[in-house]
């Protein structure tokens, strides 16, 4: 891989996870149709902890009160603080995905290396942002979020494991089906975003630790992890102000395009 590639491929994942496009998707197929080397394991994990990063910058206001709100439900035992209840409803969504993550690692880890599947996966996604737009009543916000909500969520993050499937679009399709407005639909998608990265990128830096980190990778990885940093934290800014006035069908055109063409290519291949 090229320093080049590396930008090129941080860019990609910081302005993919966020946009309901999946960024795993294009981590699989876009090095595939350009005939580039597929960027492993530990590329992949220090561009996902890049994503991870941008998050915790753009939202640390909201993860400092969330914080402060988890350790008053603690100290009263309730759930009156509005900050601490959605710290926990963060938590219960997360577990579908971690739950997912154990079973069933060996399933969707060979589906990275399966593009047609890919292909196929994008195309659900588009199906699925295009049905959330049409049932959407957008009529309740984040606080309005309970436990029900959380954990169908949470449901929906799980199936995002398979590359394809958008973590951001499914989530906040989600939260559209559920009656949540879009931009607090996308607010909660990204918090939820910070446990589950969180305890993916760790458990893939152990491995990748394990099988050993090459001398010459190192400048790769620090390129790749800045630039999926940066380009994260533009594509949270812009997605949720394009989301305060305006829908997700371009992203449904966009992903059906890119996996109709994405699907073609696997199938002449």
């Amino acid at each position: 891989m090229t320093i080049l590639q590396a930008i090129i491929l941080g860019i990609l994942q910081g302005v993919a996870e966020f946009l309901p496009i999946s960024s795993s998707g294009h981590l699989v197929l876009f090095p595939w149709l350009l005939g580039w080397d597929a960027p492993g394991l530990t590329f992949d994990t220090t561009v996902h902890l890049g994503t991870l990063v941008a998050v915790v910058i753009y939202f640390w206001r909201d993860i400092w009160r969330i914080v402060r709100g988890v350790l008053v439900t603690l100290r009263d035992r309730s759930f009156d603080d509005p900050d601490g209840k959605l710290g926990w409803l963060l938590v219960v969504g997360a577990i579908p995905a971690a739950v997912a993550g154990l079973l069933l690692n060996d399933l969707f880890e060979s589906l990275f290396s399966a593009p047609l599947y890919v292909a196929i996966f994008l195309l659900t996604t588009g199906a699925i942002l295009f049905f959330s737009e049409k049932v959407a009543q957008r009529t309740r916000d984040l606080p309005a979020i309970g436990w029900k909500d959380s954990v169908l969520i949470g449901i929906a993050q799980a199936f995002a494991i398979a590359p394809g499937i958008s973590r951001s679009g499914s989530t906040i399709a989600a939260g559209l089906a559920l009656g949540i407005k879009r931009e607090a639909a996308a607010r909660f998608s990204f918090l939820l975003a910070l446990p589950v990265i969180f305890g993916a990128g760790m458990l893939q830096l152990k491995h990748a630790l394990d099988a050993g980190i090459n001398a010459d990778e190192i400048t790769l990885l620090a390129v790749g992890f800045i630039a999926a940093a940066v380009s994260g934290y533009v594509s949270i800014y812009y997605f949720l102000a394009y989301l305060r006035r305006r829908n997700l069908y371009p992203f449904v055109w966009y992903v059906w395009a890119f996996g109709l063409f994405a699907l073609v290519m696997a199938l002449v291949r």
